[in-house]
């Protein structure tokens, strides 16, 4: 499976014919500026929330793909009223799959309104299922309990975490949730791309590294290859 960071929280997974775009917040940020929105082309959408710097670059994409948009059900409303008709409106819990896909909504701590202030439904997080293997993208959340859960039920063989701290979990506390997922590795994503969010990369990854866990944050538009 191939993974390219888009910046951000902006992540394309390439499987099998099948790809999945999360969160796509790529022309209003100026470190992704040499990425060519026009060029993706994913057959599917995730959405985990709805600020703006998750959305942004949605409704085009979707428009220009014809990508299958997936999120919430107030998120997908949302999108439906803007000319998006390629939706699919899920809630915490439910499961959407295909002949090679399963995404499944988790929950994730943190908020959820769109850039006009209207309510964009509780925020989640994803596992994906694409062939043999089996990821976490978390969403914008802070550490909780139940991510052991996320371990028992679904065995993910790694995981995306936000790590910028400020408005999520940090350094810390990602590193915490990686346990509790029972991954050793993790990507790092919601990190560098504002001063609140800012990190250290190489004190980052020495903390992961002292608790047995590696930690790998990406260039913005670099693939790599996942097992």
């Amino acid at each position: 499976m191939q993974l390219t960071y888009l910046g951000h929280s902006c992540f394309l997974a390439e499987h099998a014919n099948t790809s999945i775009l999360f969160d796509p917040f790529i022309r209003p940020n100026p470190l992704a500026a040499h990425i060519d929105i026009a060029s993706i082309r994913p057959d599917i959408i995730a959405i985990s929330h709805a600020h703006g710097d998750h959305i942004a670059d949605a409704e085009e994409i979707a428009k220009t793909s014809g990508a299958k948009l997936l999120s919430n059900y107030e998120i997908t409303s949302w999108f439906n009223q803007k000319g998006v008709e390629n939706t699919v409106g899920m809630n915490t819990g439910g499961t959407f799959k295909t002949a090679n896909v399963s995404i499944t909504l988790t929950q994730a701590h943190h908020s959820s309104s769109f850039p006009d202030g209207s309510y964009g439904g509780n925020p989640n997080g994803f596992v994906v299922k694409m062939g043999n293997h089996s990821f976490y993208y978390a969403g914008d959340t802070d550490i909780f309990g139940d991510m052991a859960l996320i371990a028992s039920m679904h065995a993910p063989q790694w995981a995306i975490l936000p790590i910028g701290d400020h408005f999520t979990m940090g350094i810390a506390s990602a590193c915490e949730a990686a346990k509790l997922t029972q991954v050793k590795r993790v990507i790092g994503m919601h990190y560098n791309t504002f001063p609140p969010i800012s990190i250290n990369e190489d004190e980052a990854k020495a903390h992961f590294k002292q608790q047995g866990i590696e930690l790998t944050l990406l260039p913005i538009g670099h693939k790599i290859e996942m097992d």
